[in-house]
């Protein structure tokens, strides 16, 4: 690999504690980066912040989580027992305000990374926040989300589809499952 290459190259994300200070050359200024989380990211309920939330409780229920790191734009969203897990996420309530609830659909569009497109992942985990009511919606309670885990192998049945409801879904029979039964559940969904 030559400089350009190097200097071009993914680039491997440094995990944070939140007690970082930002910083104008060797002056420190008052900001942290925790700060910065609670500002632009404590609205758990927004789309992209929801898949987020989901791939962590994934991969807490899994034990990856404090020897992993979430990398955008990866093949697959977490690696265990050997497994590449691809969780999704969907949600009847939105951030924004709403006429009726949302349809619960997910992204299962194969990759086109390589010569034919295919799905990568050996699993998915699809991630469900229930609630219907705002007044009700806690993303931090793991009682309010439903996982339905699905190897890949029944998902390729679909071929090309690009994405599929909840009802499609539950017609290929996933493993519904409480968040402490993921680890278990994954293990055996090979």
């Amino acid at each position: 690999m030559n400089a350009e290459q190097e200097a071009l190259g993914a680039l491997l994300p440094k995990r944070l504690n939140g007690n970082e200070s930002f910083h104008d050359g060797a002056i420190q200024t008052t900001y942290s980066v925790n700060s910065f989380w609670s500002w632009a990211y404590s609205s758990l309920a927004a789309n992209n912040l929801r898949g987020h939330l989901a791939e962590y409780i994934v991969a807490s229920a899994l034990g990856v989580a404090d020897d992993s790191q979430r990398i955008e734009w990866d093949d697959y969203d977490l690696m265990a027992f050997g497994l590449k897990i691809e969780v999704k996420s969907a949600a009847y309530l939105q951030q924004w305000n709403q006429d009726r609830l949302s349809s619960i659909i997910f992204n299962i569009a194969p990759s086109y990374r390589e010569e034919k497109p295919r799905r990568i992942a050996d699993v998915y985990v699809f991630c469900v926040l229930t609630p219907k009511d705002k007044r009700e919606l806690d993303p931090l309670n793991l009682a309010q989300w439903d996982f339905y885990v699905l190897p890949t192998r029944i998902l390729e049945t679909l071929g090309p589809q690009k994405t599929i409801t909840l009802s499609a879904l539950r017609e290929l029979k996933p493993h519904e499952c409480h968040h402490v039964e993921l680890k278990e559940t994954i293990q055996n969904s090979k």
